[in-house]
């Protein structure tokens, strides 16, 4: 990577504002650790000011995290996967997530079908935790390509929690880890809410680079990423962050996210409209 070109770093998936503190700590690891592998013009601070759609498509992106079901689709061209981290939470097991269905506390729904008609909100349409994992779950159960009374896009898991507690929507699909970092930092917010079920396990949230990484970066980043990851002066930074451990999982680790598009597909109920 060019020696005298700015470098772009970005970790905007689990980085709510009470965390900053601790998401900066472990950059500051992470940068260490690529330096010490040799990889060029490692920034020292992460950039917050870009939307998702700057960070992701910045030709001098270097490192993020970013979500399986943009990675292999709308990004495919753009992001190169490096390794996919793992977290010790309830819905995690191994490099494997889940979305918790959930509602208001006072909700009277109590499974999938008492959903019907209701109002929905996801947090994005480019999201797997948030739209295509719900989209799959619902998608039996739709009717004509119908089962909500309605979709807001919220732009966020954090956003669609608070609609849920301003009574704007009555059900979201929240990325566990993100469900168990907010039960931390913002606690009232998780206790207005209940779980009724689970979207099927998926690969967590991989970390990528620019496709326009040289091989010999990519190595480098990955090679970093294990070194942050073994570096016992890190251990309560990732613990903080519920981080638990890293694995590089092979090429097709991802085609589930596609195919449960593409059944939703076959059902009619592509848009959740």
């Amino acid at each position: 990577m060019g020696e005298s070109s700015p470098k772009t770093v970005g970790l905007p998936m689990y980085d709510p504002p009470e965390l900053h503190a601790i998401v900066d700590a472990w950059w500051s690891g992470l940068a260490r650790a690529f330096r010490a592998e040799g990889v060029l013009d490692v920034p020292d601070r992460l950039d917050r000011s870009l939307s998702l759609d700057a960070l992701w498509g910045a030709s001098n992106l270097l490192f993020t995290q970013t979500c399986g079901y943009p990675l292999y689709g709308t990004w495919a061209g753009r992001l190169r996967y490096l390794a996919t981290p793992k977290y010790a939470t309830l819905g995690c097991t191994h490099a494997n997530y889940c979305s918790w269905i959930v509602v208001a506390a006072n909700s009277p729904a109590h499974c999938l079908e008492d959903l019907c008609g209701t109002r929905c909100s996801i947090s994005g349409r480019n999201s797997h935790s948030g739209y295509n994992a719900l989209r799959g779950l619902i998608a039996p159960l739709a009717d004509n390509g119908r089962f909500f009374g309605s979709v807001t896009v919220s732009g966020g898991h954090a956003e669609s929690l608070a609609q849920l507690g301003r009574n704007e929507v009555d059900v979201a699909a929240i990325d566990c880890v993100t469900y168990a970092l907010l039960s931390r930092c913002r606690p009232q917010v998780i206790a207005a809410t209940r779980i009724i079920g689970r979207t099927a396990d998926a690969p967590g949230l991989p970390y990528a680079t620019s496709t326009n990484a040289a091989p010999e970066d990519v190595r480098r980043l990955r090679a970093g990423l294990f070194r942050a990851f073994d570096d016992p002066s890190l251990r309560a930074t990732r613990e903080a962050l519920l981080i638990d451990g890293l694995e590089v999982l092979a090429p097709d680790a991802y085609d589930c996210m596609a195919e449960i598009e593409a059944n939703a597909k076959r059902r009619c109920y592509l848009e959740m409209d």
